[in-house]
């Protein structure tokens, strides 16, 4: 018998919490280690002013961090938009993700959250 048993396999952790981003923000870490794949997926709500473009940053030691490249991405990232949500995966090498959201020209801004799933673990079930 198969089961769809996900939740033992993934965990999920935040990196920008819900908010009203009228400015630039660098979520919180993931650690990767124990984690075979992630993805980075960015909840939106209602886009009120400004230009909001997510991304995703990669760091060895969770102190100095640098954009992902897009061969490291599989998909890609556009401007939120409203009720919008975006997911890329990560497929690079670094030990440690972050969601990046960097604002221009808002007063009301965006709601807006991140979160990084980390799949396919290592020991199971995930706690």
């Amino acid at each position: 018998m198969t089961t769809r048993d996900l939740k033992s396999n993934i965990d999920v952790q935040t990196s920008l919490g819900p908010n009203d981003y009228t400015a630039s923000a660098n979520g919180s870490s993931a650690d990767l280690r124990g984690f075979e794949s992630a993805v980075v997926a960015f909840i939106v709500g209602a886009v009120t002013d400004g230009t909001h473009t997510p991304s995703v940053e990669e760091s060895d030691d969770d102190s100095t961090w640098s954009a992902v490249a897009a061969a490291d991405l599989l998909g890609t990232l556009a401007n939120l938009a409203s009720n919008t949500n975006q997911r890329v995966g990560y497929r690079g090498a670094k030990r440690y993700v972050r969601a990046v959201l960097t604002v221009s020209g808002a007063t009301i801004g965006v709601e807006a959250a991140a979160v990084v799933v980390r799949g396919n673990a290592a020991q199971r079930p995930v706690a």
